[in-house]
């Protein structure tokens, strides 16, 4: 299993990790909002900090790809987004899988701001015969049992599971069979995947759980320190 947040990437110089492309994504980002106020020259300076970066880690995960600014006076904006979008792959259009048409699913479908990244959900799955034959946000919606046809017709690499946690693994492995290569995994468990299949999971729990973690350890800390400062 390749989980995106440990792999490591190669080129004939250098390797660098998986979250130097998720910066680089966040650049992008950014980078489209300051075109879209018709600024056509950014410094690495004023990119950093609207990404919360170092002008230095910025200037760094650029490098790892080609030399992209001119020293003394920046980036062109326009340049730099179309760079990106190649290095990122998204200068071409992605067809998406989603299975699990629940609240989740179906909040996903809605969602318009896939088409800003060249990505479109172009078929959907799920179990519930109410839902099978119908059109969701312009999405048919398939029956799981003809998963591998559609996506094998269609030529789909890429998935999203929504389903439940007890569903999720008998899913991926569906999705695996048919030739998915990446999967976007919102199901609260950790998946079995093959070697040559890339996961990436968004655990909402958890990383809330972690967030409360060290808001709840501040407040300890906060109350430790005041009630030294109590004792004098």
């Amino acid at each position: 299993m390749k989980k995106l947040s440990q792999h490591t990437i190669c080129t004939k110089k250098k390797c660098f990790s998986a979250e130097t492309i998720r910066r680089l994504s966040l650049y992008l980002r950014n980078l489209r909002k300051f075109k879209e106020s018709s600024l056509e020259i950014i410094s690495s300076g004023e990119i950093s900090k609207c990404s919360n970066v170092s002008p230095e880690q910025f200037r760094r995960d650029l490098s790892y790809f080609g030399e992209f600014g001119k020293r003394g006076v920046g980036y062109e904006i326009e340049r730099l987004i179309s760079e990106l979008e190649s290095i990122l792959g998204i200068d071409k259009r992605w067809r998406v899988a989603l299975v699990g048409v629940g609240s989740l699913g179906s909040a996903l479908l809605a969602f318009e701001g896939f088409s800003k990244f060249n990505l479109k959900i172009a078929c959907a799955f799920d179990i519930d015969s109410n839902k099978i034959g119908k059109e969701i946000y312009g999405v048919r919606i398939h029956s799981v049992e003809n998963l591998a046809e559609v996506i094998k017709t269609d030529n789909i690499e890429i998935a999203i599971i929504t389903t439940l946690p007890d569903l999720a693994q008998q899913v991926a492995d569906k999705l695996m069979g048919a030739g998915i290569k990446g999967i976007l995994n919102f199901a609260p468990v950790a998946l079995r995947t093959n070697d040559g299949v890339f996961i990436s999971n968004v655990d909402m729990a958890c990383e809330l759980e972690s967030l409360i973690f060290f808001v709840d350890q501040r407040r300890i800390d906060k109350e430790r320190r005041a009630g030294k400062k109590s004792e004098f």
